[in-house]
């Protein structure tokens, strides 16, 4: 997810009363939030490098062991070197919780797009996809706004229960994405039917791989991008309206050893990308080799995630 999600799901958790355990639990709460993405720093390796290298070391277990410890050693040395009997005194034990528990929400989070986050590493370099999310949600930022602001104003009052309103758009943010995970269940089922269809009833085709990739705003729609061993398409879906398929089919010349060879053993960019890449579709002509990802296919985006061996340096 974007880094104003995961800050304001460090304020909420704090709104929700986690920040009264503690002197610095709110700076705690919404730096660990924001914490395993140290590893943006790989964008400036350029290239693709990157696209391999996020969402990996940093959000797996050790980063979720270590991180927190190296959070709460810094706070602990701010306390000590800028104290204030202007907040509460610290609580060692309550301060570790808490930066566990706000470096924890931020691979949670990013499980749920269809980025992908390795959550095993290193010890595993498989991929998790949550596809329920897009990475941008303006119905999160509206309804985390709204409990850390209404939280706030309740607060400066004096109100009793001023953590009301956190609870409140915590549980509707939890519902929000327990719905779209049943959205997306009901989405890549029905394309998933459609897909097989296609095929003779008397052949052998494997498990097509199918997607419904969030949208932003319609978090009641999503865009379906399918594949199998020989082709990819894409579709659509609405709830209510059900599974469609676009009558456009191609093949994505990934499932031939010749071509993935000649892409991977290119440069390390190249296999960076594929390493990286879930939905992989091949392009060749006398010129260059491209490579683009099924899941990042929009104008707007497609750039940042397409591959051009011309361009690469050999």
């Amino acid at each position: 997810m974007d880094n104003l999600t995961h800050s304001l799901v460090g304020a909420l958790l704090g709104q929700m009363g986690l920040k009264t355990k503690t002197g610095l639990a709110m700076p705690t709460l919404i730096i660990a939030a924001n914490l395993p993405d140290i590893d943006a720093v790989a964008v400036l390796l350029g290239g693709h490098q990157h696209l391999a290298m996020r969402r990996g070391l940093t959000h797996g277990p050790i980063a979720m062991v270590l991180l927190p410890i190296v959070l709460w050693a810094a706070m602990l040395a701010w306390d000590k070197w800028r104290p204030s009997d202007k907040r509460l005194p610290v609580h060692k034990g309550w301060l570790l919780a808490l930066a566990y528990i706000g470096t924890i929400s931020h691979p949670a989070l990013d499980w749920l797009n269809s980025y992908g986050v390795r959550l095993l590493e290193p010890f595993s370099s498989k991929w998790f996809y949550g596809d329920s999310i897009f990475i941008i949600d303006v119905w999160i930022w509206a309804a985390l706004i709204a409990g850390v602001w209404m939280s706030r104003r309740r607060e400066k009052r004096a109100s009793q229960n001023w953590q009301r309103p956190a609870i409140m758009a915590f549980t509707a943010l939890c519902g929000y994405i327990f719905a779209n995970g049943m959205i997306t269940g009901q989405a890549e089922s029905g394309a998933r039917n459609l897909v097989v269809a296609r095929y003779d009833a008397t052949a052998s085709m494997p498990e097509p791989l199918v997607v419904a990739n969030p949208v932003p705003v319609a978090f009641w729609q999503r865009d379906i991008v399918w594949r199998d061993g020989q082709d990819y398409g894409s579709g659509r879906y609405s709830l209510g309206a059900g599974a469609t398929l676009s009558g456009d089919v191609r093949p994505h010349n990934m499932g031939q050893g010749a071509a993935k060879s000649i892409v991977a053993d290119n440069n390390s960019d190249a296999a960076a990308y594929l390493f990286w890449s879930r939905m992989p579709v091949l392009e060749q002509n006398p010129k260059e080799i491209t490579v683009r990802d099924q899941r990042f296919t929009d104008p707007r985006v497609g750039d940042r995630f397409t591959l051009r061996i011309s361009e690469l340096k050999p």
